[in-house]
């Protein structure tokens, strides 16, 4: 990857300098001052994911922590960028396809499963995991091993979710349905009692049980009964999907995806689906 030299940027700078005073530039106002973002090399990265996920993407002041945000961080390194290089912006699940096609952001690392109807906007790298509909129960609870033992239990998950809706369609349609607003509420009320177990994708589940809050009060069944292909959104006519495939394949490669994924929710006791993980990144589109 080519990198401009400390000393060609500053002669540049001075013959930009030069060209305005004599009036002999054509460029409109305003757009000498856009940031590059070609891969490597460029001033910034503009990097999406989630700030309320332990775990995954977290906004501690002005720390971001978890697997998505470290996978990024990793990723942008390989890519070129230093740390200072990037910006983090907030990604909430219903934003993402907007947030790339208007150019906010230049990825999005944020349990953004990959998807047919999601690549007629957006386009894909990866994945770098493939996580699976999984219960979070308590850590002493040996009778729920799977969905159907839910029968005549209470399941919580967040508002708006399909999770729950689909255990109660397909698997036991005795289970009683309890929402929250967020899934750190749905653990609050499992371990109160409340609920007998929590349901969304495994790995979000084990980023909430690796929370000292709930350290050895809560479990991963370790049973996943769904595929979601974690992948890097990116904008359609984007660049550097190939660079990116590349890179999440040498952190599998050197150990830095394990060493990464074990930092972040390992104190949970979660092993990820050995089946599908670490994951073979599919081809660019």
């Amino acid at each position: 990857m080519r990198r401009r030299t400390v000393g060609s940027a500053a002669a540049l700078a001075a013959l930009a300098l030069t060209l305005t005073a004599c009036g002999g530039s054509d460029e409109p106002a305003g757009d000498a001052g856009g940031e590059e973002t070609s891969t490597g090399g460029g001033e910034t990265i503009r990097i999406g994911i989630k700030f309320d996920q332990p775990g995954l993407g977290f906004k501690d002041g002005d720390d971001y922590t978890g697997f998505d945000v470290d996978i990024a961080r990793a990723v942008a390194e390989k890519l070129g960028y230093g740390e200072d290089q990037i910006e983090f912006v907030e990604s909430p699940s219903k934003q993402r396809e907007n947030l790339l096609q208007t150019g906010q952001v230049d990825m999005i690392f944020a349990t953004y499963s990959i998807t047919d109807e999601r690549k007629e906007s957006v386009a894909f790298a990866g994945p770098y995991f493939v996580a699976g509909q999984d219960l979070l129960v308590a850590a002493d609870d040996d009778s729920i091993s799977g969905p159907e033992d839910l029968e005549g239990k209470n399941l919580c998950s967040v508002t708006g979710s399909t999770s729950a809706q689909r255990i109660k369609d397909e698997y036991a349609a005795g289970t009683n349905l309890l929402e929250q607003p967020s899934y750190a509420e749905c653990v609050t009320a499992l371990t109160s009692g409340a609920v007998d177990a929590v349901t969304t994708d495994d790995i979000i589940l084990a980023g909430l049980a690796a929370q000292p809050a709930n350290e050895g009060k809560v479990k991963v069944v370790g049973n996943p009964f769904s595929e979601e292909n974690y992948g890097v959104g990116l904008p359609q006519d984007n660049e550097r999907c190939e660079d990116i495939n590349t890179a999440i394949t040498e952190l599998i490669e050197d150990g830095t995806w394990q060493q990464i994924l074990d930092d972040n929710v390992g104190v949970s006791g979660y092993q990820a689906n050995e089946e599908l993980n670490p994951p073979e990144v599919q081809a660019c589109a």
